[in-house]
């Protein structure tokens, strides 16, 4: 759960994009209020200093892509162009040819402004942030390179906005692995928190479960019954490497890395029954950690790797459960409901997302590591299931059934702004967020 209050200050020493032009700007904002209502921030068509053909469809791209960016985020009102006042044939990026007033009148609180070049192979563009209450330059940027990088120069400045607003710089370089199953066969599936790329990293030709990444995103841990047997495996996502680390008779099935990578959580019933254990990927040593004729499963680190959420049926249904890293001290955590399963642990560290079935239905919920202020977070008439946080504890994601559509989707940690990543007739089974990608 997030703190009730982050009041950010930030004093960002702007990089010029003409010499000798530096300023400096004090942005406070209240990001987590839960009065916290959206920046409302107009962006213009970008200026072409080049004679390009293409150089009108690139100025309303750069535009309009940037609005998309900063709209899926959930902290942003983008302000309809056709509320503007400004005269287009006067338009200039300079902070000392810009009418602030003209931007106030229509609401508007931030203002980015930018242009660009294209000629030959070479893309150049300049981006500019304004607050417009104080009339002051915020931050601005300079990128070059090919046609083909323009999206991620928006990237770029989607995430230099967001540090000099939020102080962190949003979750656009990760991604999100989920299960997709088609038929009797399933596969592990990649896709970016904006939905830009889909890419299938998996080929097992069997049922594939429980992808979980490694604390550096270089990996990812998975069960496969490609023989026979639902074994656990690690995979490098940028390569065809893949490894069998337990192939133990019944079942093996992955739960979260430390946050040293060098061990793994899982469920396995190579003892006879289903337990908790963990193991040491270098040197493949396993140490048991829960003893309990039930079954126990899904293991979910904390983030200081002190604790461990999971579920089991100890108590006759399934439930949330907590113990120390070593499996003493263990706590049930969840009493609402007959069916909870699922935990993920909020990398902000006291809060604990899972699915439990209510009216018949999978819906969503958190609940603090005390077991305290539970409440849930998705009510339509969808079944939810696998959340997963992102890496900066603002969004989750998560697996939804609607009528006969399947799909992928994230939304704000209160449950607001649910989009779509995936959607089809193909069931979504499992999602593991990853964590910032360099």
């Amino acid at each position: 759960m997030y703190s009730k209050r982050i009041l950010t200050y930030l004093a960002v020493l702007l990089l010029s994009l003409y010499a000798g032009d530096q300023a400096f700007a004090k942005v406070y904002i209240d990001i987590d209020s839960p009065s916290f209502q959206k920046f409302p921030i107009a962006i213009t068509d970008f200026v072409t200093t080049g004679k390009d053909i293409h150089s009108k469809d690139l100025s309303i791209w750069f535009s309009d892509a940037l609005a998309k960016n900063l709209t899926i985020t959930g902290f942003f009102n983008i302000i309809n162009k056709k509320a503007f006042l400004e005269n287009k044939k006067q338009a200039d990026i300079r902070d000392e040819r810009i009418d602030f007033d003209s931007w106030t009148v229509i609401g508007a609180e931030y203002l980015v402004k930018g242009r660009f070049s294209y000629a030959g192979k070479k893309l150049t563009t300049e981006f500019r942030l304004y607050d417009v209450v104080k009339g002051e330059l915020i931050v601005g940027k300079q990128y070059t390179g090919s046609i083909e990088e323009k999206y991620e120069m928006i990237r770029k400045f989607t995430r230099e906005i967001l540090v000099s607003l939020t102080g962190d710089g949003g979750v656009f370089d990760s991604n999100i692995a989920f299960v997709m199953k088609k038929g009797r066969t399933s596969d592990i599936y990649l896709i970016s928190f904006d939905g830009s790329s889909l890419i299938k990293a998996t080929d097992e030709r069997s049922l594939t479960l429980s992808p979980r990444w490694s604390p550096d995103g270089q990996y990812i841990s998975f069960t496969s019954y490609r023989d026979g047997n639902p074994d656990l495996y690690i995979k490098s996502v940028n390569g065809p490497g893949k490894k069998k680390i337990a192939g133990f008779r019944g079942i093996n099935i992955s739960g979260s890395w430390s946050r040293d990578g060098r061990k793994i959580l899982l469920t396995t019933s190579k003892d006879g029954n289903e337990e908790i254990y963990m193991m040491n990927v270098y040197s493949g040593n396993f140490e048991r950690l829960t003893r309990n004729f039930s079954i126990n499963v899904s293991p979910a680190w904390s983030p200081d790797n002190r604790k461990i959420a999971f579920v089991s049926n100890r108590s006759g249904s399934p439930q949330i459960y907590i113990m120390d890293a070593d499996g003493s001290n263990v706590k049930r955590l969840t009493f609402d409901g007959n069916y909870n399963t699922s935990p993920s642990w909020s990398p902000r560290g006291n809060r604990i997302a899972y699915e439990g079935r209510i009216n018949n239905r999978f819906q969503l919920f958190s609940i603090d590591e005390d077991g305290t202020h539970n409440s849930q977070i998705t009510v339509d008439d969808a079944d939810h299931e696998s959340p997963t946080w992102s890496p900066d504890g603002r969004y989750l994601g998560f697996c939804a059934r609607r009528n006969d559509k399947n799909g992928l989707y994230v939304m704000n940690a209160n449950g607001t702004n649910i989009r779509s990543l995936y959607e089809g007739t193909n069931s979504c089974i499992s999602s593991s967020w990853s964590p910032r990608l360099k």
